[in-house]
C-alpha cells in the first residue's frame, strides 16, 4: 500500500510533551505528598498518645540487709530516690544511700531529741513529710528528716539532717501524762492537731495553736483538749491534714468527728462498714483526704466519700476493689494522685487507682510479709521492708488516670452526688483531682456543628439553587463572588464579633431575633404571593431573573420591625423581663455567649463553603437535560426538582459534607462566642465547649508530657478520626449518587 504524498503530517511539540508529563508527575507527586503528610499526622497522633494507655510496671531495682536490730515503725526516701530513711522504735534515723553506685551504704545515724520513751509512732499525710514519736510522758515529738545539698568539687552532695517544724520542745497531748499508745497527727498552716489513745484507755484530741509572744517574740502553743467518749476497742485512729475530721475505727465501728472548732468536736456519723462474713483490717485517708479506704480481711478494699443526701452530706460505699485475700491487709497512699497500694503477710503487692476502678497492677514481691512499705515523693519508686531486707522497686506509672472508661463512661468523682461525664482539668486546689471525660467536649463539638448547620444549611442551598437556577446572569456575576469573597473573612474576626456585638444584642433583644426567624420566611412567602398577584404590566418592570431585588426592602422593613417591637412584646409577653422568665418559668438557663450566637456566626462562616460548591454543581448540570423537561411540558420548578436538583445532588452532598467538616472543626468563633463551658445540655441558650476550641485553650498551660498534655493529643485525634468519618462518608455517598444519576 503507497502513502499519499499530499496527506499532510502532524509532529508533536517537544516542549507540549515534557511540559504534560511534568504536569501528570507534579500532580502525582503532590497528591502522594498530602498522602504521606495525613499519615505522619495520624501517627504522630497516635505516638503522643500511645503512652497514657500503657500498663502500669514495678520492677525490682536492688536490695540489702539491714543490720539494724532495733524495730523498724517508718521509713522514706527522699525526692530523687537516690537516699532512703529508716526510723526506728527507739528514736534512731538511719539514712542508706539507695542510688545505683552506693546502694546500700549507710552514710549516718541521727537520734530525735526525746523527753521520754517511745511509746508509738505515726506519719502524717505523705505529701506532708512528717514524722512523730509518742512518748511515756503523753506528749508528741514531731520530726522531717531533710537534706542539704552541696557541691563540694562540683559534685552533688546529700547531708542528712533532722529538722523539728514544731520547735524542740514536744507538745503535751495528755493533760494528765499518761503513754500515748496510738496516735494521728497533722500540721495544717499555724495549726496542729493530734488525736491520741492514752494507756489508761482515753481517746484525747488537742489541738494545739501558734502564737507569737509579743513581749520575747517566742511562738507559744495555745492548746484546747477535749477526751472523745467511744466505747470498746480503739483499732486506728486517722485525722485529715486541714485537722477538720478525725476518724475513729474501732472494730467494724467507724466514728467520724468533725474537729473544725476543737472546744465543740462533734460526731457527725458512726459507719458500719463490714461486710458479712468479713472484718475490717486496716483503713487509710486517700491523697485529698476526702475518701475513707477500708480493707477488710476477704480481700476487697472499699472507697467511701461524702455525699449529699437528704439528711445532709454522709459517707457513702462508692466502689471496691478486689485484692487478694490477706489477714493484715495494709494500704498505703500516694502524694497527690489517687493512686493506692495495698500488702500482706504472702509478699503481694497491689497497685490501684481509684477514680479509673482499675486494678494497675499486681505480684508478688517477698517471700515473706510485707513489714514496712513507702512511695517515693514522685510515685516512681517505693521502699519495701521484707525477710530482713530493705528493697527498692522501680515503678512506671504515669499515667494511672487515664482508661478508656475514664474518657468515655461516666466517673463517679469525690464529693460528687452521682457519677457523671466531667471535664475538668485544672484547679487552684493541691488536692484537686483532674476530670477527663471527653465526653463534654465531644458532644459540645457535635452541638455546635448542628446549631451552626441548621443555621447555614437553608440559607446557603436556597441561595446556591436560586443563584444557579433562576437568577440572571448579570446579577449572578455580583452575587456569587460577593458570597464568594466572604470565605475570605478570618474567623477570629467572626468570633471577635459574635462575642462583643453580637452576643449582648442576642441577649438585650431576644424577642427581635425570635421574630425575625418567624416573620422573615413568611415576610418574603407573603412578598412572593403579592407579586403573582398583580398586573402584567407591573410586573414586566422586572427583568426575569432579578425578582430577588424586591426582597432587600422587605428584608429591611421586617429588621427595623422586629427591633422596634422588641421591647413592647417583651413588656407585653414576658413581663419586661424574657430572661427572667426563661429562668423562673420554663427553668431555662440563658448564658450571653449561647449556642444561638455561635450557630449565627460559625453559620456566617460555613454559608460561604456550601454556597459555592452546591451553586457550581447545579448550575454545571447541562443545559439540554433542563431544557428537555420544559419542552416536554413540565414547569420551571418540577424541572428543577426532578432534573436539576437530581443531578446536582452529589455536588450538593459534597456541599454540606465540606460545611459541617469545616464547623466540626472551627476554632476561633466557638472559643469567643461561647463560655467555654465543657457541660452537656442541648439548650439554645447555653454554650458548650468543642474539642478545638478545648485544645486551643488547654494546650499553652499543659505539661509537656502530662497525662493533660497527652490527653489533648488525644482530643486532637478524635477530631481528626471525626473530620475523616464525615469525609469518607461523605465521598462514598457522593460516589454512589453519581453512579446512580450520571446516565441523565
Amino acid at each position: 500500500m503507497t502513502s499519499n504524498p499530499n496527506k499532510p503530517t502532524f509532529h508533536t511539540d517537544r516542549s507540549r510533551l515534557f511540559k504534560d508529563r511534568f504536569a501528570k508527575w507534579g500532580i502525582s507527586a503532590g497528591g502522594v505528598m498530602v498522602l504521606i503528610a495525613l499519615l505522619l499526622i495520624f501517627f504522630y497522633l497516635l505516638y503522643v498518645v500511645q503512652p497514657i494507655f500503657e500498663s502500669a510496671k514495678v520492677a525490682k531495682r536492688a536490695s540489702f540487709p539491714l543490720s539494724n536490730a532495733e524495730k523498724i515503725v517508718g521509713l522514706g526516701v527522699e525526692e530523687q530516690t537516690e537516699v532512703a530513711f529508716l526510723l526506728s522504735e527507739k528514736g534512731n534515723v538511719d539514712f542508706y544511700s539507695v542510688e545505683k553506685e552506693n546502694f546500700g551504704e549507710k552514710l549516718t545515724t541521727l537520734k530525735a531529741e526525746l523527753s521520754s520513751e517511745v511509746s508509738s509512732f505515726a506519719s502524717s499525710a505523705p505529701y506532708q513529710g512528717q514524722y512523730a514519736f509518742g512518748l511515756e510522758d503523753g506528749s508528741v515529738v514531731v520530726v522531717v528528716p531533710k537534706f542539704l545539698v552541696t557541691f563540694p568539687n562540683n559534685v552533688r552532695k546529700l547531708s542528712p539532717r533532722l529538722d523539728y517544724p514544731l520547735g524542740d520542745r514536744s507538745l503535751q497531748v495528755d493533760e494528765q501524762g499518761a503513754a500515748i499508745s496510738k496516735f494521728a497527727f497533722s500540721h495544717y498552716e499555724d495549726k496542729t492537731a493530734v488525736v491520741a489513745l492514752t494507756a489508761d484507755k482515753r481517746v484525747v484530741f488537742s489541738s494545739f495553736v501558734a502564737a507569737e509572744n509579743m513581749f520575747t517574740g517566742e511562738v507559744e502553743w495555745q492548746v484546747e483538749r477535749t477526751e472523745l467518749d467511744i466505747e470498746g476497742r480503739i483499732d486506728e485512729l486517722l485525722i485529715s491534714p486541714n485537722t477538720t475530721r478525725t476518724i475513729v475505727r474501732s472494730a467494724n465501728q467507724i466514728y467520724i468527728y468533725d474537729t473544725r472548732y476543737p472546744s465543740d468536736v462533734e460526731l457527725i456519723q458512726v459507719l458500719a462498714a463490714n461486710q458479712e462474713n468479713a472484718n475490717i483490717v486496716s483503713a487509710q485517708l486517700l491523697a485529698g483526704a476526702n475518701s475513707l479506704m477500708l480493707a477488710n480481711d476477704n480481700g476487697e478494699v472499699s472507697q467511701w466519700f461524702e455525699v449529699n443526701t437528704e439528711e445532709g452530706r454522709e459517707f457513702q460505699k462508692i466502689r471496691s476493689f478486689e485484692t487478694s485475700k490477706q489477714s493484715k491487709l495494709q494500704i498505703f497512699t500516694e502524694f497527690y494522685r489517687r493512686t493506692f497500694f495495698t500488702t500482706g503477710v504472702n509478699g503481694e503487692l497491689g497497685l490501684y487507682y481509684t477514680t479509673s476502678d482499675t486494678k494497675l497492677w499486681q505480684g508478688k514481691v517477698s517471700n515473706g510479709p510485707i513489714e514496712n512499705f513507702a512511695i517515693s515523693p514522685r510515685s516512681n519508686a517505693a521502699l519495701i521492708i521484707a525477710d530482713g531486707d530493705l528493697s527498692v522497686f522501680e515503678i512506671d506509672n504515669e499515667h494511672p488516670e487515664v482508661t478508656w472508661s475514664a474518657l468515655w463512661q461516666e466517673v463517679w468523682y469525690e464529693g460528687y452526688p452521682e457519677p457523671s461525664y466531667t471535664w475538668q482539668s485544672t484547679s487552684a486546689s493541691d488536692d484537686f483531682e483532674s476530670k477527663f471525660s471527653l465526653v463534654p467536649i465531644s458532644f459540645g463539638t457535635i452541638k455546635a456543628a448542628m446549631y451552626a448547620m441548621l443555621f447555614a444549611v437553608p440559607i446557603a442551598l436556597s441561595a446556591a439553587i436560586y443563584t444557579a437556577y433562576f437568577m440572571s446572569s448579570e446579577l449572578r456575576k455580583v452575587v456569587k463572588p460577593t458570597v464568594e469573597i466572604m470565605e475570605a473573612l478570618p474567623t477570629v474576626i467572626l468570633g471577635f464579633l459574635a462575642g462583643l456585638w453580637l452576643a449582648p444584642i442576642i441577649e438585650e433583644h431576644l424577642p427581635a431575633i425570635v421574630g425575625l426567624l418567624i416573620l422573615l420566611p413568611l415576610g418574603i412567602l407573603a412578598t412572593a404571593f403579592a407579586w403573582t398577584k398583580l398586573p402584567n404590566k407591573f410586573r414586566h418592570f422586572i427583568p426575569e431573573g432579578s425578582h430577588s431585588v424586591l426582597l432587600i426592602p422587605v428584608v429591611l422593613f421586617i429588621g427595623w420591625l422586629s427591633f422596634a417591637m422588641s421591647g413592647q412584646i417583651e413588656l407585653w409577653m414576658f413581663d419586661g423581663n424574657v430572661r427572667q422568665y426563661l429562668t423562673n418559668e420554663l427553668g431555662m438557663t440563658f448564658d450571653q455567649r449561647n449556642s444561638l450566637v455561635v450557630g449565627i456566626a460559625m453559620g456566617f462562616a460555613v454559608i460561604p463553603t456550601i454556597f459555592s460548591i452546591a451553586e457550581d454543581a447545579v448550575f454545571s448540570v447541562p443545559k439540554h437535560l433542563s431544557n428537555g423537561s420544559l419542552a416536554l411540558g413540565a414547569t420551571q420548578w418540577q424541572t428543577l426538582v426532578s432534573v436539576v436538583l437530581l443531578t446536582a445532588s452529589p455536588g450538593i452532598f459534597s456541599a454540606v459534607m465540606m460545611g459541617l467538616g469545616r464547623a466540626v472543626g472551627e476554632t476561633m468563633i466557638v472559643l469567643m462566642a461561647t463560655g467555654n463551658t465543657p457541660i452537656m445540655d442541648w439548650s439554645i441558650f447555653q454554650g458548650m465547649r468543642t474539642l478545638a476550641a478545648n485544645i486551643a485553650v488547654e494546650m499553652p498551660e499543659s505539661e509537656v508530657g502530662s497525662s493533660h498534655y497527652r490527653i489533648l493529643f488525644l482530643a486532637a485525634f478524635v477530631l481528626f478520626i471525626f473530620t475523616f468519618i464525615f469525609n469518607t462518608v461523605a465521598e462514598f455517598v457522593r460516589q454512589q449518587l453519581r453512579e446512580k444519576y450520571s446516565s441523565m
